[in-house]
C-alpha cells in the first residue's frame, strides 16, 4: 500500500517542480529622463539658479501599482502578469519629472515633495495625472492638470491642462515604457517653458 502512495506523492512533486521550472520570470522597468542635449533650446534664455519644488504629484490608484497597466479597449484595462514597475510608478514619475526640469532649466536646485523644513524656492509645481497608460504596439496617452505657485507667496501663477499622445512604435512593454518616458518629457517641456516665462516676467507662457 505504501508504494503506490509514494509513487503518487513523487508524481505530484515532479509536476510541481515542472510547473516552477516553466514559470516565466518577471521583467522590471523604470521610466527614463530626457537626454541632456534637450536643454540647449531653453538654457540660454532661462534665468540661472532657479529653485523649483516639484510636487505634490497625484496619480490614479488604478495606475499606481506594480503590474504595468495597459488599455485593452475603450473601457477596459489589463494588468501585466510578468511586466512590472521596478518600484512605485508615482515615485518614478516624480523622479523623472524633476530630473527633466533640472535639465531643461539648467539648475540643480530642484527638490521633490515632501521637502523638510522651510526650503527656499522660487516656484512650486503641483501635478494631478488624469491618464497615463497606453496600448501595446499602439499609443501612450498622458493627460495632466498642473499648476505653478510662487515659492514664497504660494499664490497660483499658472494653471494648465496638458494632453499628449506618443506612439510606442513597436510592440512590447519596453517600447510602451519608452513612449511613456517621452510623454513625461513633453510635459516637462511645457512646465519648463512656463517657468521660463515667469522668470522673465511673462506670466502664462
Amino acid at each position: 500500500m505504501m508504494i503506490p502512495i509514494k509513487r503518487a506523492l513523487f508524481g505530484i512533486l515532479l509536476m510541481l517542480l515542472a510547473g516552477c521550472a516553466g514559470t516565466e520570470p518577471s521583467r522590471f522597468y523604470m521610466l527614463t529622463s530626457i537626454p541632456g542635449s534637450d536643454a540647449e533650446i531653453l538654457s540660454e534664455t532661462v534665468a540661472q539658479d532657479i529653485s523649483v519644488g516639484v510636487g505634490p504629484i497625484n496619480i490614479p490608484d488604478y495606475l499606481d501599482r506594480q503590474p504595468i497597466v495597459t488599455t485593452s479597449n475603450q473601457h477596459g484595462i489589463k494588468l501585466s502578469e510578468f511586466d512590472r514597475w521596478a518600484g512605485s510608478l508615482k515615485d518614478d514619475f516624480s523622479r523623472v519629472l524633476s530630473e527633466n526640469l533640472s535639465i531643461l532649466l539648467s539648475t540643480d536646485r530642484v527638490s521633490l515633495f515632501p521637502w523638510r523644513g522651510s526650503m527656499p524656492m522660487d516656484y512650486q509645481i503641483g501635478v494631478e495625472v488624469i491618464q497615463f497608460d497606453g496600448e501595446l504596439g499602439g499609443d501612450v496617452s498622458l493627460i495632466a492638470r498642473w499648476a505653478i505657485f510662487g515659492g514664497n507667496t504660494k499664490k497660483m501663477l499658472v494653471m494648465k491642462k496638458s494632453s499628449f499622445i506618443e506612439p510606442a512604435g513597436a510592440k512590447g512593454y519596453e517600447a510602451l515604457v519608452a513612449a511613456q518616458s517621452r510623454a513625461i518629457g513633453l510635459l516637462s517641456r511645457d512646465m519648463a517653458i512656463a517657468v521660463k516665462g515667469l522668470s522673465q516676467g511673462m506670466p502664462g507662457q
